[in-house]
């Protein structure tokens, strides 16, 4: 018998990603034994992500599925923790990971990124502007707007993360 899932559960989103990466939940399974030094069955492991007789998963268990997801290449890896974050009124923005070994001038790459915050809000603004014009908003239209309005968001964050870099403030 299989049970149903719900794509707007944190613990259902794990689940499903879990399955689906490459070896799944044996897989899975055998790198948490790996990595923590302790026996992990698959059978176990599947009763925890699935939450039955009131078993759960801890903080330690999330992190390293996540990061076993990361190195198999499961391309919804962290898409569990968006469910999570959604469920709560969120929103996670996942970042690129800044160039290899930084920027040569910290202030040189925050101005860059100031200055094209302008170009991304010009161009977000003209896109409203065509899309609203007819008064209606189609769902396709409405992911164009979505997509351009999260490029901006990303922008900022990674300006945000630039800035907190050239004070000494980012936490690694």
């Amino acid at each position: 018998m299989t049970c149903p899932l719900s794509p707007t559960d944190w613990r259902d989103s794990l689940y499903n990603n879990v399955r689906n990466a490459p070896g799944g939940v044996v897989a899975a399974a055998a790198f948490l034994t790996q990595r923590r030094g302790r026996s992990m069955h698959p059978e176990t492991l599947r009763s925890r992500l699935r939450g039955v007789d009131g078993e759960w998963v801890n903080l330690e268990i999330l992190e390293l599925l996540t990061e076993w997801m990361l190195e198999v290449r499961e391309p919804s890896a962290r898409q569990w923790l968006h469910t999570l974050n959604n469920a709560h009124g969120l929103v996670v923005v996942e970042l690129p990971p800044p160039p290899a070994g930084g920027w040569a001038c910290e202030a040189t790459a925050i101005r860059e990124k100031a200055m094209q915050t302008h170009v991304e809000g010009g161009v977000l603004t003209a896109l409203v502007m065509k899309v609203t014009d007819d008064k209606k908003v189609s769902p396709a239209e409405a992911q164009e707007v979505k997509a351009q309005a999260m490029a901006e968001i990303t922008l900022l964050c990674r300006l945000i993360r630039n800035v907190d870099r050239a004070a000494g403030l980012e936490v690694q």
